[in-house]
C-alpha cells in the first residue's frame, strides 16, 4: 500500500528523508535507498536544504522512483519564481512523483552560495494555492491546462518557544490547510508527553500529523538543539543517557527507534531525518520494531 492510501485509510506512514548528492555520484543515495526500500512507505527529498547547492529534489525523486520507491519532494519559493514553481510541479506529476511538501526555504547565510539571489515570489500559502489551482486545471495566470496533476500535498508546522508562539504557528498551519495542505509535518519530537499535548491542539485541523524524528548523533548536537532550537525539548535525562552510554552513536539510534515506536499510537506517521547518516536508517527501523 502506498503512502497516499495509508493517509486515506488512517494507517501509520513511515517516511525517510534523503538528501541528494552534491554532485552526480548517486551511488551512495541508491545504496541507502535499496537498504530500506521494503521497510518504508516513501522518501522525502529536500531541495537544496540549508542553502547548500545539490542535485535538485526533482532529480533525486526520479532516482527513487527508478528504485520503486514513492517520493515526496520539497517545494518552496526561495529559489524559483511562480512560473518555475508551476512548471516543476507539472513535471513532477508527469515523472510519477505523488507527494509535495511545501516548506519555507532556509536563509542563504548558512549555505554555500551566500550571494545567490532570493526570489520568494510565492510564500507557503501561495504555493499551496498554486498547487490547488493546478489540480483544478488552471494556472496562476488563469489559463486552462491540458491535463491536470494530482498530488498528496503537505505543509510544515513552524517552530515555537512558548504558548504564544504555539498559537501563532497553529493559526498559520490552519491557513495552510485552508490553502490546500492535506497533511502536516511537525518539528523534531523528543518528548512524547509534550507531543501528545500538541496533537490535541492540532486535532481541529482534521488532517494527518507527521512528527519528525531527528537522529541526534552526538551529545553536542543534543545540547545545541536543547539550547537554541525553539520548540525542541530535549530533557537533561536524555542528554545524560547519551553522554553515559558506552556507544553514544548507538544510543542516539536507540532513542530515535524508541521514539518512533512510542508515536505509533499517537500520530499517523513519522518523518525520519538523519542528515547524512542515511546508512543508519535500517538500524533505526530495527529499534523501532519495523
Amino acid at each position: 500500500m502506498n503512502f497516499q492510501k495509508k493517509f486515506a485509510s488512517g494507517e501509520f506512514v513511515f517516511l525517510a528523508e534523503m538528501n541528494t548528492p552534491k554532485g552526480v555520484d548517486i551511488s551512495e543515495m541508491i545504496t541507502n535507498a535499496r537498504r530500506i526500500k521494503d521497510r518504508i512507505d516513501g522518501v522525502i527529498i529536500p531541495d537544496m536544504d540549508n542553502g547548500v547547492m545539490r542535485m535538485s529534489a526533482l532529480g533525486g525523486a526520479v532516482l527513487m522512483r527508478q528504485q520503486g520507491i514513492e517520493t515526496i519532494i520539497h517545494v518552496y519559493g526561495r529559489d524559483r519564481n511562480k512560473m518555475a514553481i508551476q512548471g516543476d510541479i507539472l513535471a513532477a506529476h508527469v515523472l510519477g512523483i505523488q507527494g509535495i511538501l511545501v516548506v519555507r526555504g532556509e536563509e542563504m547565510a548558512s549555505g554555500d552560495h551566500t550571494d545567490a539571489r532570493v526570489v520568494d515570489d510565492l510564500d507557503e500559502e501561495g504555493i499551496l494555492r498554486a498547487i490547488a489551482s493546478l489540480q483544478k486545471g488552471i494556472d496562476l495566470a488563469g489559463f486552462e491546462l491540458k491535463g491536470t496533476p494530482k498530488f498528496v500535498t503537505g505543509c510544515t508546522l513552524g517552530p515555537y518557544k512558548d504558548d504564544d508562539g504555539l498559537e501563532r504557528v497553529i493559526t498559520a498551519a490552519a491557513k495552510k490547510v485552508e490553502a490546500g495542505a492535506g497533511f502536516i509535518v511537525t518539528p523534531p519530537v523528543f518528548d512524547i508527553d509534550r507531543f501528545s499535548i500538541l496533537m490535541e491542539r492540532l486535532k481541529p485541523l482534521n488532517i494527518p500529523v507527521i512528527p519528525t524524528i531527528f537522529l541526534l548523533k552526538t551529545v553536542g548536537i543534543a545540547r545545541y538543539m536543547a539550547t537554541y532550537e525553539p520548540g525542541v525539548f530535549i530533557s537533561e535525562q536524555t542528554i545524560k543517557r547519551i553522554r553515559q552510554a558506552p556507544d553514544r552513536e548507538l544510543e542516539c539510534i536507540k532513542i530515535a527507534g524508541e521514539t518512533i515506536h512510542a508515536l505509533r499510537g499517537i500520530a499517523q506517521g513519522v518523518r525520519i531525518v538523519t542528515l547524512g547518516w542515511e546508512h543508519r536508517l535500517p538500524t533505526i527501523l530495527e529499534y523501532a520494531g519495523i
